[in-house]
């Protein structure tokens, strides 16, 4: 008995020892990092940010002065944005946002468009003096409001590990692409300011932790930047920028080391409350988006089970009141989840209001239906069940039309532990089905993971138009190519375009779209924007199906989209400027837009997919 209770205190003594141990080891590692000089780094940046933006306040936007404080404005920013931007997003997206106006739901006032890219506007394009200086005062408040939070909040192995996977996808997604300095174009430049200002911050933080437990990836790491920088100011034209190559090349090297060495120095294993797998190890994987961060709380996590029921209720059309229509009536496995044609009919013979987007990917995303009116998938699926054109039955009335199939029985006991009597456990159900139905092994992900080097010359052309002179990636963001905003994925754009009637482009389309919310005019016409992955497949185009081809699209969007063709849009928010592109150059952009087909996404080839744009 004493043998055992010595024993007991003994083995007690042992594990309090290892656990105390383990705590001093686990604040040693914290503690072995000094975060002042990167605390210390972002404040300067920011509090120069704040002193250039004043003097910009003082000259006339046409000065010639103005470039040159404007440039070096932006510099000082780029280098305090990861941490400011990190610590309050929507100001820091307000600060480097686009020049468009905004609406503030709680006031429903329509903003003045601000920030820097509005400056860069008046800049480059003229304003005046009176106007300038008022955009200049209202941006320095964001400034400001950024510069207090970095010095009142410490920066911490958590903050900082976020702050600088989001600006690298930055780099990727709104950097080389020209999103943030549409006018000026100094995108490149900027990225090689971001880049140099993270090895800064690195080498005086970070670095002499990984050297001691790995000499070889600290080497690397500051190899692959330099190699990074080298290429971007050899080859600095915007128009003509490598960015197949840079990206596959040049950053996603840099972003494997830096998922290394975050692993590496042991001091934050990552979160999966984010729109990242912080463990993915470029932002082309398969995985490297984080489902669970764009689902509604309440359907996190489902079971294999509930998707196997999901995916059995989403073919049957006794969901529906008359017992004729199923989700697969207008999303088809063969035809990427859509119908292939302009608009479906609803439960009465007659035409639905809009065109099927592809479901493929679509969990993505921050807004659902063309004109945003769900904010979450569960609201979209119920949408379509109370809508009387298509299912019309309650979210609550159960249909047991289906239990007359008693495989269901079996299904439901096994996903929710009961046989559901209302819709909201078909509804859930369908849900984590769709979740499922993410491609991201196409040609162009492989060939971005470097796991094949197949890319044409054509299909590399229409990347780089993609990301660059074109300007497509500026909407339909790199690499889900939605609109749903980086980096952090909170808000998914719409956009007024300008959409015609019919393929003649003689008269605008009377949709009214997102105008329903708040009957403001900069609404009118304005609709979401969709995904352009497995858009070889997804033929009829735009919210009312009014294009057969992608050359017809891309003709749409060189002219200027409607308000280029003539419509008179004074909301428009795509570029009235007609693009300029040549026929050798539409055909490449088409050619890159099929590279990002994958519609394998349940482990089956559909055999029966064909091109309709053919």
């Amino acid at each position: 008995m004493y043998k055992f209770f010595f024993f007991f205190i003994l083995l007690c003594s042992v594990l309090s020892c290892k656990n105390k141990n383990d705590q001093l080891a686990a604040v040693h590692a914290v503690d072995s990092v000094d975060w002042s000089y990167a605390e210390n780094f972002y404040q300067k940046n920011m509090t120069e940010a704040v002193d250039l933006i004043d003097s910009l306040s003082k000259v006339d936007a046409e000065s010639p002065e103005a470039k040159k404080i404007f440039t070096a404005l932006r510099v000082a920013f780029k280098k305090a944005e990861p941490y400011a931007s990190y610590l309050n997003p929507e100001v820091g997206h307000r600060a480097n946002g686009p020049a468009l106006p905004v609406f503030a739901e709680d006031t429903e006032r329509i903003l003045n468009p601000i920030g820097l890219q509005k400056i860069e506007e008046s800049i480059y394009e003229g304003e005046e003096p009176a106007v300038f200086k008022l955009e200049t005062s209202l941006t320095k408040g964001l400034m400001v409001n950024l510069m207090q939070n970095v010095s009142e909040h410490k920066l911490s192995s958590e903050r900082f590990f976020i702050a600088t996977h989001q600006q690298l996808l930055r780099i990727i997604s709104l950097g080389i692409t020209g999103f943030d300095t549409p006018v000026s174009q100094l995108g490149l430049s900027e990225t090689v300011v971001s880049l140099k200002a993270l090895k800064e911050v690195y080498d005086h933080t970070l670095s002499e932790l990984i050297k001691k437990k790995n000499t070889d990836l600290d080497t690397e790491f500051h190899l692959n930047i330099a190699r990074a920088v080298a290429f971007i100011e050899k080859n600095g034209d915007f128009n003509s920028f490598d960015r197949y190559t840079f990206i596959r090349e040049y950053m996603n090297p840099i972003t494997r080391n830096w998922v290394s060495i975050r692993k590496e120095s042991g001091l934050w294993e990552g979160v999966n409350n984010k729109p990242f797998n912080f463990d993915a190890p470029t932002f082309f994987e398969k995985d490297a988006f984080n489902v669970e961060y764009f689902t509604p709380p309440v359907n996190r996590n489902p079971s294999e089970k509930q998707i196997a029921l999901g995916k059995k209720l989403f073919l049957d059309p006794n969901l529906s009141q008359s017992g004729k229509m199923a989700c697969v009536t207008c999303h088809m496995p063969d035809k990427a989840y859509t119908d292939g044609i302009a608009v479906n009919v609803g439960n009465n013979g007659s035409p639905l209001d809009r065109n099927a987007p592809t479901l493929i990917n679509s969990a993505f995303q921050k807004s659902f239906f063309w004109d945003g009116r769900a904010e979450n998938i569960l609201d979209q699926i119920s949408s379509v069940f109370n809508n009387k054109q298509e299912f019309n039955t309650g979210v609550h009335e159960f249909s047991t039309d289906i239990l007359k199939d008693t495989t269901y029985h079996v299904l439901f006991e096994d996903a929710f532990g009961r046989i559901s009597n209302r819709n909201n456990d078909i509804i859930k159900a369908i849900s984590s089905y769709i979740s499922t139905l993410n491609g991201f092994n196409s040609k162009f992900d492989k060939n971005m993971r470097a796991e094949e080097d197949s890319f044409t010359s054509e299909e590399k052309l229409g990347m780089n138009l993609f990301m660059g002179k074109a300007l497509c990636a500026t909407c339909h963001f790199m690499p889900l190519t939605n609109g749903t905003v980086p980096p952090f994925y909170a808000e998914t754009e719409k956009e007024v375009i300008g959409v015609p009637e019919t393929k003649e482009n003689k008269t605008l389309d009377d949709d009214l779209g997102f105008y329903w919310r708040y009957n403001k005019p900069e609404h009118l016409g304005m609709f979401k924007t969709p995904t352009v992955r497995n858009a070889e497949f997804t033929a009829p185009y735009m919210h009312n199906g009014v294009y057969n081809t992608l050359e017809e699209v891309m003709d749409f969007y060189n002219k200027g989209g409607g308000g280029g063709m003539g419509f008179d849009l004074e909301h428009q928010t795509l570029p009235f400027d007609e693009l300029e592109l040549t026929g050798e150059e539409q055909k490449a952009i088409i050619a890159f837009l099929k590279t990002l087909s994958d519609t394998n996404v349940e482990g089956e080839d559909h055999p029966q997919l064909v091109d309709v744009t053919s």
